[in-house]
């Protein structure tokens, strides 16, 4: 039996509080389903800025009543450090585990309002680390980014080398890295660090600015709609299906204390391009929607602060979390073109 494996049966067992910030983003809400069927108690903290209510409305159908009266929603910003206070709780009967996913994404967005994705992803940060420390809280596990790595060259990418950050967005995840390491080391408050690299899955948002390229590709592939590739489509990423990355954030909040302080990759620990997974979409659509067989990519410009590959090394959270991803990239895309099929194909 391997090591989530364990924890799930653990945690089945044993009910603890949870509180997930951005409990109603794409990340937030898959923890909030996975936390629900593992009978825990969860916390939700969302302000809706980019989170979506059906998000949460999918994960009470997904879960049933029983499960959904565990959940508590506190509709809040992470900036305020009441908010901040009222979901971690306190006085002994208070959160004790964080799964902070809450951030204003997206590079592009970092380049047009920085000062914005400071507010969120750094001052926000801050208060949600100052309100665990204050309750008591166990430990922060909390999104970091593999924009961290910055113009590091070097494949796979390696938690102990990092380069010159590309973008502001990159700078924000990185400072969030520090405020957690000084936490750990000035108040004894335990964290982990999860570098995420290029998640997609099942309520992942293809609107707007900040939209993940699996997410709008999908969009417009069910749709006949345009559909741009940024450069010659031969940059490649590390694309890690969402369940994935519930496991290593379930495995990090127990993991042994030695991991505690530390950065994990979090990834499938492959590359693929953006031409091969344009057409591993087309393939996995074309059977559901005849206009896929002719649908063609247009070409544009490559994108401002992007890094041309990226690719991650997995060791670490293997060694330290037990990480062993469960889902290849083909497995997540059939389950991930399936859902945007039966929410986007109206």
């Amino acid at each position: 039996m391997d090591k989530f494996q364990d924890v799930q049966q653990y945690l089945a067992r044993n009910s603890h509080r949870w509180l997930v910030t951005g409990a109603a983003g794409f990340i937030g809400s898959n923890l909030v389903e996975a936390l629900l069927r593992l009978n825990q108690r969860v916390v939700g903290l969302d302000n809706f800025a980019t989170g979506q209510r059906r998000n949460l409305e999918q994960v009470r159908a997904a879960v049933g009543a029983a499960a959904w009266e565990r959940f508590e929603l506190v509709e809040g910003d992470i900036r305020q450090a009441q908010d901040c206070a009222a979901a971690c709780g306190g006085n002994g009967a208070g959160v004790e585990y964080v799964l902070h996913q809450a951030a204003l994404g997206s590079v592009a967005r970092s380049f047009d309002d920085p000062v914005a994705t400071n507010a969120t992803n750094v001052d926000g940060f801050l208060q949600v680390l100052v309100a665990a420390r204050d309750a008591g809280v166990r430990r922060v596990v909390y999104a970091a980014s593999s924009a961290s790595y910055g113009d590091q060259q070097d494949l796979p990418k390696a938690e102990d080398r990092i380069g010159e950050p590309l973008s502001p967005y990159a700078v924000s995840k990185y400072v969030g890295e520090l405020y957690a390491n000084v936490f750990g080391r000035s108040y004894g408050l335990e964290t982990i660090g999860l570098r995420y690299f290029n998640v997609f899955g099942p309520r992942q948002n293809p609107e707007g600015v900040g939209a993940a390229v699996i997410a709008r590709w999908a969009r417009a592939l069910i749709r006949n709609d345009a559909l741009y590739i940024n450069g010659d489509g031969e940059t490649s990423r590390d694309f890690c299906f969402v369940d994935n990355v519930v496991q290593a954030n379930i495995l990090a909040a127990l993991a042994d204390g030695e991991a505690a302080g530390q950065v994990f990759n979090v990834a499938l620990g492959e590359r693929t391009s953006l031409n091969a997974l344009y057409g591993m979409m087309r393939d996995a659509l074309a059977q559901r929607f005849p206009h896929v067989g002719a649908h063609r990519p247009q070409y544009a410009e490559f994108r401002r602060g992007d890094v041309r590959h990226s690719q991650a090394n997995i060791g670490k959270a293997t060694a330290l979390l037990g990480y062993r991803p469960t889902h290849r990239i083909e497995a997540g895309l059939k389950q991930t073109m399936d859902w945007y099929v039966r929410h986007l194909a109206q």
